[in-house]
């Protein structure tokens, strides 16, 4: 677990890309640990099915679960009105205190407001796995998590209810609460 309010996610994209990402601790459970990053800073605003997803400034309530091969991020834009869930098929953190790495696997879930699921990036992955960019039995692994995913959130049960209950305005206060913003 994280002994700190922040953490720092190195977050790894084959071949050679690494993001570094600060997010507000705002709940550590033992099956989950809840993070908040505010103001995101994007160059362009992310589109998804021709709708803004994350603007610049936009703010996401992130839910990682240790172990999992995914983290799902509950997403807002600049007015923090809610977009979506979008999850990360990721391999699964390693948590080390307030610094986590992972890897992103391409592939990714997309719900909208009224539940519509769709898997995203999967051009990019086939061009990942065909460039060796990932392991035979990591893609296998992706896909399958990926497929589980989707599945869960056309049938209802995905995302968990801790991901619904959690609102971004809970999140907020809870970093308020914890004197971290």
């Amino acid at each position: 677990m994280t002994d700190s309010s922040h953490v720092r996610i190195h977050y790894r994209r084959p071949p050679d890309r690494e993001q570094v990402f600060h997010q507000i601790v705002v709940l550590e459970r033992k099956e989950v640990i809840v993070t908040l990053a505010e103001s995101i800073d994007l160059d362009v605003p992310m589109i998804i099915e021709g709708q803004i997803a994350l603007e610049p400034g936009s703010s996401v309530v992130w839910f990682t679960f240790p172990g999992a091969w995914h983290d799902i991020g509950s997403f807002h834009r600049k007015d923090s009105s809610f977009t979506g869930f979008y999850a990360n098929v990721i391999t699964p953190p390693r948590i080390e205190d307030h610094i986590w790495h992972t890897t992103d696997l391409y592939l990714d879930v997309w719900v909208t407001p009224n539940g519509t699921a769709k898997l995203l990036d999967e051009d990019e992955f086939e061009e990942a796995v065909a460039h060796g960019l990932l392991d035979h039995d990591t893609a296998i692994r992706a896909r399958e998590e990926a497929n589980n995913l989707l599945e869960e959130a056309r049938n209802g049960p995905w995302p968990p209810p801790i991901v619904r209950e959690w609102t971004l305005a809970q999140a907020r206060a809870s970093a308020i609460a914890r004197s971290v913003v």
